[in-house]
């Protein structure tokens, strides 16, 4: 309980600090800037996972780096649909933080939702464990045979469900979620972005969460490196944003991840995986991946 509470202390008070004073006035986010905020938050979610090596073992350690690392890769793929959407509405740079703030607190508060039934689930119904297993594969599989086809949300049922049921005015200007105009209430973009990206991560979570218990069966530990993974989103975004289109197979990486965690999964009382290995070959995957799009989309290739 006591890791708990400084784990969550440790969450507010850099919550308060980034909205309080480090954005509290809205402004584009330099490159430098996001990419100081996201050695801060690696260089937090590593020292947590001393602390627990300490606290715990080397296998809670082992545990919560595992599902740390899965949760990062899988957090890339949201990086794609925050461009999508931020250039779908016209949210200038220095409001993107701050939808991207408001959702990562979303995003928390469902993970928390998720995990909890997860391990609900799996205490009452062991069997669910390869029903899990059997959604990664399954999600894997699509996240592949989609690789390539353009992705549009002009049609969008989510966001055309909002637009007809939402007051919405374009006018952006004040960078609120609401204003009123002639004494009636009406929304902005930046409100549906935010519904529209709280919906994504819903989705996002149902797979994320269920690959998190292929390596831990500890609520806590699981909670500890969703959350550690979620909070260096925002600044991961402004650092890929410009990057996005030279990531193309980082779908493929992510695919097979999910495949083999799924496998893995489904196989476990036939075969035994050492967590090492399945870690490892999950990290070279994804390492081989981003490294050779690079390699395939550099200028003048």
């Amino acid at each position: 309980m006591t890791l708990l509470i400084a784990f969550l202390a440790i969450v507010f008070i850099m919550l308060a600090l980034d909205l309080g004073v480090f954005h509290r006035k809205a402004h584009e986010v330099s490159l430098r800037e996001a990419w100081t905020w996201t050695f801060v938050w690696i260089a937090i979610a590593v020292a947590f996972g001393g602390w627990l090596y300490f606290d715990q073992g080397s296998s809670a350690a082992i545990e919560y780096t595992s599902v740390y690392f899965i949760e990062k890769a899988l957090a890339i793929d949201n990086v794609f649909v925050f461009s999508l959407v931020f250039a779908y509405f016209a949210i200038p740079l220095k409001y993107q933080h701050k939808v991207l703030f408001w959702g990562i607190l979303g995003a928390i508060f469902f993970r928390v939702i998720f995990i909890v039934a997860g391990v609900s689930l799996l205490e009452n119904f062991a069997w669910v464990y390869y029903i899990f297993g059997a959604f990664l594969v399954y999600t894997g599989w699509m996240m592949y045979k989609n690789i390539g086809q353009e992705t549009s949300l002009e049609e969008n049922k989510t966001i055309r469900w909002l637009e007809k049921r939402l007051p919405i005015t374009q006018d952006i200007s004040s960078g609120k979620f609401a204003k009123r105009i002639d004494g009636k209430l009406f929304f902005t973009p930046l409100l549906i972005a935010l519904l529209f990206i709280e919906v994504s991560d819903i989705v996002f979570a149902v797979d994320s969460v269920a690959a998190s218990f292929a390596y831990s069966r500890d609520p806590f530990i699981i909670f500890y490196a969703n959350i550690m993974a979620i909070l260096g989103l925002r600044s991961l975004y402004f650092v890929l944003a410009n990057l996005i289109d030279r990531f193309y197979y980082l779908k493929h990486g992510l695919s097979f991840m999910l495949v083999f965690i799924g496998a893995k999964m489904i196989l476990g009382d036939v075969y035994k995986m050492p967590i090492w290995m399945s870690l490892g070959t999950i990290v070279l995957v994804i390492l081989i991946s981003v490294f050779y799009s690079f390699y395939k989309t550099k200028p003048g290739k």
